[in-house]
């Protein structure tokens, strides 16, 4: 059993207690303070003393919560402590909840594997992105440490590094990322506050659209016959066909897909909402031509066909490659669709709807490729003018109707 004696601690008395006994069953001796409830003085069988504090929570629960050393920490501090921890107990709390939760904090791969992950799987459209950006580069940087001791300092350097070697606009995914994921562990009460939040993203420079030449569209497909990830073929194929996304195309299912009624159903858009996606005989062509068709449920499978293809972008660099076509993006495809679109006298309202966007102003950055039908619309309308103006004068001006000096002076 413990040794327990019941005295007022002073700073004399406590020095004048003896080692406790070598032989001893306990590991240490136990003395309690007469003046201030639950403060005690342990004494080790090495001659150690030390402040400590017992209580007794609402539900009967009993805890031990070491104070500090003696004579490191003195009579009257320990008294304080003690009595702060009290007043914590009085209000229906337990100060031991901070080293507890501190005890239980997860490293930042922890949170991730048990708690983030699971939970943007199946929450976020952007999850496969998000665990590649994990993987490659926020595991290796803070995988090992726990979620307290990442600072606003960390955020930054690693916001600066990703800047450094990538685009401004991928570290600043890369600080949604980690905001996003922080706000979590906050949300469930792991953390107090998020180190990402009020870091000022890098400003995007807004990059010039890029559109595929018809000439290029030619050695592209040409390239892709020597491809021999035909499936990544069949991908970007269907992305230039369609003018869909890159993770809508990945992700599609043949359950999904009514190549009689030539459509094909997406279930979860960047929107937030489905949409049908009409397919040319192209694009039917090429779906039908697929050998996936019965033997996986994924249009486009993996290695193994359980899942989906992961990213054609290897067999696109090895594609661009080969035919000589420089600075495209996969994302470039759905652009290049637009564009042949707007440029075969396909209304912006209807390029709307052929990419899903959910409000015009998206579509309007292709507004400029419709130049020479508004011209073509300008020119109807002066006409229309022009005759007016020559019936008004009698048709002075003749047959060609009216000179341009005419319609501006």
């Amino acid at each position: 059993m413990t040794q327990t004696k019941k005295f007022p601690f002073t700073t004399r008395n406590i020095q004048a207690l003896p080692a406790h006994q070598v032989d001893a069953a306990s590991k240490s001796a136990e003395y309690s303070d007469a003046t201030v409830v639950g403060l005690k003085m342990i004494v080790g069988k090495n001659g150690s003393k030390s402040f400590a504090f017992r209580y007794t929570l609402v539900g009967g629960t009993k805890r031990f919560a070491r104070i500090g050393t003696f004579p490191a920490i003195g009579v009257a501090e320990a008294r304080q402590v003690a009595l702060e921890m009290r007043a914590v107990v009085d209000r229906g709390g337990d100060p031991l909840e901070g080293l507890d939760r501190l005890k239980a904090m997860p490293t930042f791969a922890e949170f991730w594997d048990s708690e983030y992950s699971p939970y943007a799987k199946q929450a976020k459209k952007s999850f496969r992105n998000d665990e590649s950006k994990y993987r490659l580069h926020l595991k290796p940087r803070f995988g090992s440490r726990r979620l307290c001791d990442i600072g606003v300092r960390d955020i930054q350097l690693h916001h600066a590094a990703i800047r450094q070697s990538h685009t401004a606009a991928t570290a600043n995914r890369h600080l949604a990322l980690l905001s996003a994921i922080f706000r979590k562990a906050m949300e469930w009460g792991r953390i107090d506050k998020n180190p990402a939040a009020g870091i000022k993203p890098f400003k995007e420079a807004n990059q010039h659209q890029r559109f595929l030449s018809s000439d290029e569209v030619g050695r592209i497909f040409e390239a892709m016959e020597a491809e021999p990830n035909k499936v990544a073929v069949a991908a970007l194929k269907l992305l230039l066909l369609t003018g869909t996304r890159r993770e809508e195309a990945l992700q599609a299912r043949w359950e999904h897909i009514d190549l009689e009624a030539g459509q094909w159903w997406l279930p979860m858009t960047k929107s937030g909402r489905g949409r049908y996606v009409a397919l040319s005989e192209g694009a039917k062509a090429l779906l039908i031509a697929l050998p996936s068709r019965g033997e996986s449920p994924w249009v486009f499978p993996g290695r193994d066909g359980d899942k989906p293809l992961n990213n054609p972008r290897k067999a696109f660099c090895r594609i661009l490659a080969a035919a000589g076509v420089d600075h495209l993006r996969i994302h470039d495809l759905r652009h290049s669709f637009a564009s042949f679109a707007v440029n075969a006298g396909v209304t912006l309202y209807e390029v709307q709807e052929l990419l899903g966007h959910s409000t015009a102003q998206m579509t309007q950055r292709y507004a400029h490729l419709a130049d020479g039908g508004l011209r073509r619309a300008s020119q109807a309308v002066a006409d229309v003018v022009s005759a007016a103006v020559q019936k008004a004068n009698g048709g002075a001006e003749g047959e060609g109707g009216l000179r341009s000096s005419r319609l501006v002076s």
